[in-house]
C-alpha cells in the first residue's frame, strides 16, 4: 500500500518555476550564450516550461534541448531489472562554450546527474553547467548539489519523490510517497 502525501500542488509547481526562472535571469540573464537542457523525461518537460517563462523576461529565444541519458546510466548494468527506456536526446544548440542550466526533477543520490554530464561532454565542451531542480529530496551518493532548487524535502529511506506533470500524467503534483 502507498500512502501519498502532497509536497507541491499544480498552483505551488507553477510559482516555484517560476521563481526559479527569476534566479536563473537574476545570475544568467546578460549571457547570451545561455541554453537549457532538460534531462527526459519529466526534466525535459520542466524544461519546456522554465524556457517559455525566460523567454518572456529575457525578450529573446533560450535554447532548449532535451537530454537521454539512459545509456550512461551506471545501475542499469548491474540489475537486470532496471533496462533502460531509451529515448532520444534533442540538442539543437551548440554545446562548446554554452551556459547550460540542466533541469530534473528530483535530486537523489546524484547518480542521475552524474550520467547527465557525462552525455553532456559527449556533444562538446560547456562553458558551464548549473543544475536546477524542482525538489532536492537529499540522501546524495556522489558530491553533486543544485544550484537552483524549487524546494528542498527530508526524506527517509523507505519514501521517494513522484512529480506528476501535466505533459505526462494528466495532473501537476508532487508526492511523497511511502511504501
Amino acid at each position: 500500500m502507498k500512502e501519498c502525501g502532497t509536497i507541491l500542488n499544480g498552483r505551488e509547481m507553477s510559482r516555484t518555476l517560476e521563481r526559479l526562472a527569476v534566479e536563473i535571469v537574476e545570475r544568467r540573464g546578460d549571457d547570451a550564450s545561455l541554453a537549457i537542457l532538460g534531462v527526459q523525461r519529466r526534466g525535459a518537460d520542466l524544461a519546456e516550461r522554465l524556457k517559455k517563462l525566460l523567454d518572456a523576461r529575457l525578450g529573446r529565444k533560450v535554447p532548449l534541448g532535451k537530454l537521454d541519458i539512459n545509456l550512461y546510466r551506471d545501475d542499469w548494468t548491474t540489475n537486470l531489472e532496471l533496462a533502460p527506456t531509451i529515448n532520444c536526446s534533442e540538442i539543437g544548440f551548440e554545446i562548446e562554450g554554452a551556459s547550460i542550466v540542466l533541469v530534473d526533477d528530483v535530486l537523489y543520490s546524484g547518480r542521475t546527474i552524474r550520467a547527465a554530464l557525462e552525455a553532456i561532454l559527449d556533444y562538446g565542451r560547456p562553458r558551464r553547467v548549473e543544475l536546477l531542480v524542482l525538489v532536492d529530496r537529499g540522501h546524495r551518493e556522489l558530491p553533486i548539489q543544485a544550484d537552483y532548487v524549487g524546494k528542498k524535502v527530508d526524506t527517509h529511506d523507505d519514501e521517494h519523490v513522484d512529480v506528476l506533470v501535466v505533459e505526462r500524467d494528466g495532473e501537476d503534483k508532487v508526492c511523497l510517497v511511502r511504501r
